[in-house]
């Protein structure tokens, strides 16, 4: 069974030369994340290019996101970069006025306008949660704080307050600048970070479309108000997908909620026709582990089972120790909960009637392979993707494989769960050939023998936008016309 879940890696400094990032290809990375936090924008082209080549050299379709930074929602640094100890009790000052380089055991700079969204009472997590602070007092220029759980401190760690509300806006001039060197390396995905509303996506949006580039965009869901009726609900429609980031949503909301939250937000994002990825922690001991835990065998499965396009890997495969063998371990553990049966049952839409004739295609050929005794593959002949997305939100064993011609849309379609792309020249082939040279392609994959029925959805003229409005049952070793 081809597996169906998606891996996405990030790169690091252990993991981007040419023989590493060959063999996470063939571990089974389906998409690489360059993260915009480090790094300059010579080198994430540099790995850009690599990325390409070495897919190309592999005939195996590989994408790109790029990862914008975000704002930088955290303390200043402490006085020669030291580290202070506060117990629990202590009573400890985020002040506007302290110099932003020379915190103390004191007090340390935080930024006004974060301190314009804080109030006395509200209750603050610094460093991912491990230390908590309890605001008593509020004045223009500070907040006073009692430490309710201490621990080590150093500097620039994150702030984030419970229930959320720190209003820093979610693209800074950093990522304007990063949005234009990843349109030029020709990322096909774009994620941005803290997204408040579908005014962030729109931005993005506008500011890609002026730096000539149609990248995907998928916000990364990570503040409390994000998940929101008020706002999710349009940030999912303006949005081509949403990433289900657990570190800071985890914080703002609190651990206990995660779980749920998760389900949700994949479900909605499936529901509205989007991609979604689910990260954070799924693998992190194999940071320095050959081996995952238990607990997080479980993670990554769940995640599969909840229905994510795909799973994500970050300082396990930046940084770790043992990158290919995370690939590896993930792999096999998407696998094993594949074979659920709740990851072959669909569904989506049933009640539902549509307005696009290709929706309504896509679903059918899905619903026919799930019910067709015998059918063992799924051709769809696309221009941008959008074909193979709709199938790929319905439920299935069965590969889906997406022929493409026009450069990128292969590499979007990596991401989609059920999906394998596969380059195929269209436009200089004879009509009544492309079904038949089609199916002869997944020969090429061994991935159907004679008397298996293949499914084949495409429009009445190739390589055309939006024209998907047929559907063909063919048996191979027939003719096929």
């Amino acid at each position: 069974m081809t597996r169906r879940t998606k891996i996405l890696a990030t790169l690091g400094p252990g993991s981007s030369d040419e023989s590493s990032l060959k063999k996470l290809i063939q571990a089974g990375v389906n998409v690489f994340r360059l993260n915009f936090s480090h790094g300059s924008a010579e080198e994430h082209t540099q790995r850009a290019q690599l990325i390409r080549k070495i897919a190309q050299s592999l005939d195996t379709p590989v994408g790109v996101l790029c990862d914008m930074q975000g704002p930088k929602i955290r303390i200043g640094s402490f006085a020669e970069d030291a580290k202070i100890d506060l117990a629990n009790g202590d009573l400890f000052n985020l002040d506007s006025d302290v110099d932003p380089e020379s915190g103390n055991q004191d007090a340390v700079y935080i930024d006004q306008q974060l301190l314009e969204d804080m109030d006395a009472g509200d209750t603050l997590l610094l460093d991912d949660g491990r230390l908590t602070f309890e605001i008593t007092e509020k004045s223009s220029g500070a907040a006073r704080c009692k430490v309710i759980q201490g621990g080590v401190l150093s500097s620039k760690k994150g702030v984030n307050k419970l229930g959320g509300g720190l209003s820093a806006d979610a693209l800074t001039d950093k990522d304007k600048a990063d949005i234009k060197t990843a349109a030029a390396l020709n990322t096909d995905y774009l994620a941005i970070s803290f997204v408040r509303s579908d005014e962030d996506v729109k931005e993005t949006r506008k500011l890609l479309d002026a730096a000539g580039s149609s990248a995907h965009i998928i916000a990364k869901i990570e503040r409390a108000e994000a998940i929101t009726e008020e706002f999710l609900p349009g940030i999912i429609e303006s949005a081509d997908g949403v990433m289900v980031a657990r570190g800071d949503l985890g914080v703002e909301i609190g651990d206990a909620n995660l779980v749920a939250v998760q389900k949700q937000l994949i479900e909605a994002a499936n529901s509205a026709n989007k991609v979604v990825i689910t990260a954070t922690q799924m693998m992190e001991s194999m940071i320095s582990a050959p081996t995952p835990t238990r607990a997080e065998v479980f993670d990554v499965a769940n995640a599969v089972l909840d229905g994510t396009d795909a799973v994500m890997l970050s300082a396990e495969t930046a940084v770790g120790d043992y990158p290919v063998e995370t690939v590896s371990a993930m792999a096999r553990v998407i696998e094993g909960a594949e074979k659920h049966p709740l990851t072959q049952r669909s569904k989506h839409r049933i009640d539902e009637t549509f307005q696009r004739i290709d929706e309504s295609l896509a679903l059918s050929a899905m619903y026919v392979a799930n019910h067709l005794q015998g059918v063992k593959a799924v051709i769809c002949m696309t221009e941008t993707g959008f074909t193979p997305l709709l199938m790929s939100r319905i439920t299935s064993s069965l590969p889906i494989y997406a022929l493409a011609e026009k450069a990128g849309t292969c590499e979007i379609t990596a991401l989609y769960k059920g999906v394998v792309p596969v380059p195929f020249e269209t436009s200089k082939l004879d009509p009544s050939e492309i079904n038949h040279l089609a199916v002869e392609k997944l020969r090429e994959y061994n991935a159907v023998s004679d008397g298996d029925l293949v499914l084949i959805t495409k429009g009445d003229f190739v390589n055309v936008q939006g024209g998907t409005n047929t559907l063909k049952i063919v048996r191979v070793g027939d003719v096929i016309r």
